[in-house]
This record gives structure tokens, sequence and C-alpha cells, in this order.
């Protein structure tokens, strides 16, 4: 009998619960509800509350120590959430200022994920921290890694901060959504972060390898009554821009320009959406953070305009990083100047439960992009996915560039790309993968013009392995693509080739979890990536052993050993710096690297690096640090800062380059925001100043003033300077 009582109470335990399928039943109400944060409206009392909170952080099989209870209701226009987060412990909420679309890892938060078409594979985020800061994004690919916060809508909700609590009250209007109005179960799930305890959870279980957006854990929302179809939704979001601006190394006169265009999104139904851009905004207010490149091969930075990006994954997912069809950045911006957008249209969305479909269509202008004439171009892209098994997919992706010479049409000057991929994930998200064949058409060249990779992936909370193979053909040719790796340019001769590679990428990590410790996980790495071409002759060899620790405070810790080999087929400067190039010749170096993170929630919080050791024939030293200090939530201070000593044999002096970046955020109010920041890069000789005030007047809708400075960086000479004054207005 003793041993019953024993084993019935360890049952009990909140450690040893195991958790059913989640169910959330919401009932339509009639009554009206006032978004102010304050849960005083009698539907809330008739709603079903749900609490049981899992712990996804730092453990993930026990019942949330932190409580929180959320309720939900409907009506013909709106989902209303209301949540309650309970805070029995003293001390300020941690966030990090008052910006919107902030980090959800180190700010106190409360977010909602919802799967309207409960395939577990797209969906759309909501949250929103202590201070009623607002955070939304789209989900794809199953969640798994995380989700994408480029992606703006409107929606409405307000926070009180109260004596032992936080309440929450939201509204999302259906027609912020795209969902299947005959669908009567959709997926959510909710999340809480409390940094103060140190605690993340989730309502519907997520094991904590997965991040706490994966779909594939979320909980059922049953409908009492089938969401109808959302009324006519039409935003029309116009923009104009003034810039003034002097060249001082050109030695022109100061320029004066204007500009203005616009988007517009058109819910064709629920679950298809048509957007329209005319002359579209180029984020001239946002400016790409500058990194030190010691590669051969160039850098991706992401997308920012708001015409790519609602439902880009499904263009941008197709191949890999370094193996893309379709890159949006290709569309519109030159190698000096922005290449005008005339207009541009895309379809997208899902016509029903197992297909998402779509298709877009860009005309550029003719221009001159450094002195150069660059003809008008038409691309079209068009994809097609279409749900197998519980939560993988299928899908080919069509890409078209067509030239246009002066006013006609050309029919040589011309490249396209079709594709086919598997996306795979399993039920419980252990494994996942991807597999695909591209192939490219131009006006010559197409033999054997195609890529093909796979990559097969396996987690738990234990172990983890990784397999990926990529094989690139030279004659493969994305020009609306991302294919860095193809190209290798011999500086000397001034003329970049084409090479066939192929690449192999296993890795395989083991992780321990201490008990009653403060180590959270740790555990070995190994990893290799590894390059070859067409006489499948080594070309680039990275053999990688690790050994990572993840503290429960948030602070971590890692050390590396990396062997290098390249065979390098040019004469190349490997400082990247415009010194003597180095003989081609294969090289063998090795280096040992370790990176430290403080505890992230703290105040003041540092991440330092460094990396030493030989490189190539010469050597190595490097190390980096970022600084952040805030003052919540009004201040955030922060320095980053990168420094590589090169030393060569056949360079008598050794080669600096610093990359200085300290940068200033102040949030006066939820509207109101003054951001500026310093980039001092010796490597391509610059410093840069820029300096911007947003003030938000309407939701979504704002006016910018930045101002941008440009100086040599080592005799501080100034090269240009520009201000601009930008109004976007959000009209739906």
């Amino acid at each position: 009998m003793k041993k019953l009582f024993t084993y019935i109470f360890l049952m009990m335990s909140p450690c040893m619960i195991s958790q059913v399928d989640k169910k959330l039943f919401i009932k339509k109400t009639q009554d009206p509800i006032h978004i102010d944060g304050v849960l005083d409206e009698p539907i809330w009392k008739q709603c079903e509350k749900i609490t049981d909170f899992w712990q996804n952080f730092p453990y993930d099989t026990c019942l949330a120590k932190t409580k929180t209870d959320v309720y939900m209701t409907y009506n013909e226009k709106s989902i209303f959430i209301a949540a309650i987060c309970h805070d029995s412990l003293p001390g300020n909420y941690i966030i990090q200022s008052l910006k919107r679309d902030f980090s959800y890892p180190v700010s106190d938060a409360f977010v909602v994920t919802i799967d309207p078409f409960s395939d577990k594979q797209n969906g759309f985020s909501f949250g929103v921290n202590p201070y009623g800061v607002q955070r939304e994004g789209l989900i794809s690919n199953g969640g798994g890694q995380g989700v994408t916060t480029n992606w703006d809508n409107k929606w409405h909700t307000e926070v009180k901060r109260n004596v032992g609590n936080w309440t929450v009250e939201m509204e999302i209007h259906f027609k912020s959504i795209r969902y299947k109005p005959n669908l009567t179960t959709w997926k959510i799930n909710f999340a809480r972060n409390d940094l103060k305890r140190n605690e993340n959870s989730t309502w519907s279980k997520v094991p904590r390898q997965f991040n706490i957006a994966t779909l594939a854990f979320s909980g059922d929302l049953v409908w009492d009554s089938t969401p109808k179809k959302a009324g006519r939704n039409i935003s029309i979001i116009p923009y104009t821009i003034g810039k003034i601006s002097k060249d001082f190394v050109a030695k022109t006169d100061t320029k004066y320009e204007g500009s203005f265009g616009g988007d517009a999104k058109i819910a064709l139904s629920s679950s298809m959406n048509l957007d329209i851009t005319v002359n579209p905004d180029f984020s001239q207010v946002d400016v790409d953070r500058q990194i030190t490149n010691l590669t051969r091969f160039s850098l991706v930075f992401p997308e920012q305009r708001q015409f790519f990006i609602e439902n880009s994954d499904l263009f941008a997912s197709f191949g890999f990083r370094q193996m893309r069809p379709f890159f949006s950045r290709r569309i519109g911006i030159g190698s000096a100047n922005p290449i005008p957008i005339i207009a541009g249209v895309r379809l997208s969305g899902k016509p029903n439960k197992n297909w998402r479909v779509g298709v877009m269509n860009v005309q550029t202008a003719k221009t001159k992009d450094n002195n150069i004439d660059v003809f008008s171009q038409n691309y079209f892209v068009g994809a097609v996915q279409r749900n197998v098994f519980k939560r993988s997919n299928i899908a080919m992706i069509f890409v078209n560039r067509q030239q246009f010479d002066t006013s006609q049409y050309s029919k040589t000057n011309f490249n396209r790309v079709i594709g086919l991929d598997y996306n795979l994930a399993s039920a419980n998200n252990k494994w996942n993968g991807k597999f695909f064949f591209h192939h490219s058409l131009s006006n010559k060249n197409n033999n054997e013009a195609y890529s093909h990779a796979s990559w097969l992936n396996y987690s738990s909370q234990k172990v983890s392995f990784m397999w990926n193979h990529e094989y690139m053909n030279k004659n493969y040719n994305a020009e609306t693509g991302f294919t860095p790796r193809i190209f290798q340019t011999d500086v000397s001769k001034g003329i970049t080739t084409r090479n066939t590679y192929w690449r192999l990428e296993p890795s395989a990590h083991y992780y321990f979890y201490p008990k009653n410790s403060i180590i959270n996980k740790m555990g070995p790495g190994i990893y290799m990536d590894y390059y070859a071409n067409s006489n499948y002759t080594t070309t680039d060899v990275l053999a990688q052993a690790a050994y990572d620790v993840n503290l429960t405070s948030t602070a971590a810790f890692s050390v590396q050993f990396n062997n290098y080999y390249t065979k390098l087929i040019y004469p190349t400067d490997v400082t990247f710096s415009g010194k003597t190039p180095i003989d081609v010749a294969s090289y063998q170096y090795r280096e040992i690297a370790f990176s430290v993170k403080s505890n992230q929630r703290k105040t003041l919080n540092t991440t330092i690096g460094g990396t030493y050791g030989s490189y190539f024939n010469g050597s190595k030293l490097s190390y980096n640090a970022d600084v952040l200090f805030r003052k919540q939530p009004y201040v955030i201070l922060g320095l980053s800062y990168t420094h590589n000593e090169i030393s060569m044999p056949h360079l008598p002096n050794k080669v600096v380059l610093d990359l200085i970046g300290p940068r200033i955020e102040l949030s006066f109010t939820r509207s109101l925001f003054f951001t500026t920041f310093l980039q001092y890069n010796s490597q391509i000789q610059n410093f840069n100043i820029n300096a911007r005030l947003q003030y938000r007047f309407n939701p979504m809708s704002d006016v910018f003033i930045v101002y941008s400075d440009n100086y040599v960086s080592d005799t501080f000479k100034q090269k240009n300077k520009a201000i601009v004054l930008k109004l976007i207005y959000w009209i739906n």
C-alpha cells in the first residue's frame, strides 16, 4: 500500500505529469469588447480558461512555475485574446526598449501562434511585452527557425501592469491573417517568457530542443461555428521621400531629389492575397550593417522591402543558403545604385489546406549603374507547394529574367531556372530534411546546367546528427538567385571564372543535462565542411571539434579547434585588403577559437570571442566583442568591435583590420524613437554615420528623418552625405 501511494504521488507531481493533446473551445460573442488591458467585460468570465503551461526552458518535464491564464472569444470581424500574466517575484520586468518587433528570447512577453490551416507548416505570431510593445511575424517551414518579424500588419493590443500580474487584451482582425473559412479546427499555442524567473513556457508542450514557435506541437482551437469569410480588406501604403545629398569625391553640385510610390494589399479571399507595388520603397531609412569579410565569396544581406516580404518563404525557401534559385535582392539593387522598379504584382496564398501557390512579376526600368547601361528587365517567379504526409511538402519553382533592349523584346538575353524541392518534416519534428534538383536555361551553356542537394537532420534532446551534400555544375546559371560559391576571381587578371563543385557537410553533437547544476546543457560536437571540384579533387576542408556549455542563467561558453585545408587556383590576397597576393598552392592551417556570452538578462551584458592560429602560410589573431547596456525601457547603448591581425611572410608589416560600431537607441515613447550608429571599417576604408528619427503617428504609419555621412577611414576625408525625409501612411 505504501508503494502504491508513493507511485500515485509521483504521478501527480508537476514534473511527472504527461501532456495529453490540448484543446481550446472558442465561443462567439455579441458583446462589445473594449481593448484597454482591463478584463472587466462579462464575456471573459464566460470563456473557457486555460492554464497549466509547460516549461520549455530550463526544463521541459515540469509544469511552469510562472502562472498564465488565457481566454479567447470572437465576433464577425475579429479574434479576441485576453491573458493574465501572473508575476510573484519582485523587481522590474526585463525588456529591451519600446520599439516594435522586439526579440522574444531577451524580453518578457506573451505570444500567441496561430496555424489557421492546421497543416503545422505555416502560421502567424502575435506577441506583446509588459509595456504594451507589439511584435508580429510569419511562421514558415514548420516554425523550427522561429518567427520572421519583417512582416507587418495592423492589430490592436493594450496592457495593464498591476501588483502581482500584467494583463493583456488583443484584437486580431480576420482581415489581418490568411485562413480557410470552412475549417472548424485551427492549430494554436501560447507562450510566456518570464526572464525574472528565467522560465520559458508554452500551453501545448514543446520539447526544449525546439523553438517555441514549432507548429508540430500546437494544440487545437475548436470553433463553435465556422469562421466566416473576412470582409473586403484593401490596404494602400503610399510613401514619399525627399533627399538632399552631396558627393564630395565626384565634386558634383548638391542634389535635390524626390520620389513617391507605394504598395497595395488586396485580399481576394480570406486565403489569397494580391500585392501591387509602384516605384516601391527601397528602405532608404535602413542601412545594412557592415561586417569584415575574410572569405573569397559574396555575403548575403536580408530583404527589407515591404512588397517582397509577405509569403516570401514561398519563393525564397527553395534551395539552400548559397544555392538559391531566387533571391529578391537581385531585383532593383545594382552594384552602386538602385535599379528603378516600375511596378510589380504578386498573387499568393493557399487555395485550400494542401496547396500553396505564388506568382510574382516585376518590371525594372532602363538606367545606368557605375556608368554602365542597364537595360529594362522583366522578372517572373512562379511557385507551387503541395503538402504530403503529415508535415512534409513537394514544391516547384520557375524563375524567368527577360531583358528588353531599349523598348524591344530581346530573344536571346534571358535566364530561366526550374526546380523541384522535397521538404521533409516528421510529425514529432525530430527528422527534418530537404532534397532538390534545379536546372537553368540560358541562350548558351545549357549542358549539365543543374544543381542538386540533400540535407537530413535528426534532433533529440541528447543527440543531433546532420548530413548535407551539395553539387553545382559550372553551367548552372541562376542570375536572379544567389550562388556565390560557383564564382572565383583572378584579381591579377581581372577575370572571374565559374567552377563546378561538390560539398559534403556532416556533423554530430551530444548533450548532457546535469541535475541541480548551474549548467543547463553541455556537450561535444564535430563538424566537417568539405569541397571538391569536378574531378573530385579536394579544394577546401574545415574539420572542427567543439565543446559547448550553456548555463541556466542564459550565459554560454564554447571552445573550438579548427583545421583547414585550402587549394588556391589563383593568386589571392588572403588579407582581403589590397595587399600582394600569395601564390597558387595548397595550404593547411589550424586555429583554436572560443566564445563567451554573459547573462543576457542583465542590463549590462557582453559577448566576446577570439581565434588564434596559422593562416595559409602566415598567422592570424582575431577577436571580437559586443557590449550592451540598457536603461530600460528608454535607452540602449551598444558597442561592437572586431579586430583582425594577419601576418604573412611576404609582407613587411602585419595587416590590421578593424570594424568598430557604437550605437545609441532611444525610445521616448512607443511612437517616437531615435537611433544612431557609427561604423568604422578599415577593410573598405570607410567611416559611416547614420542617425534616424522615427515618429509613428498612426498604426504602421511613420515619418522618418535620416542623416548619413561617409568618410575615408584613415584620413577622415569626407566622401558624401545626405539627409532624407520619408513619410509612409498605411490606409485601410
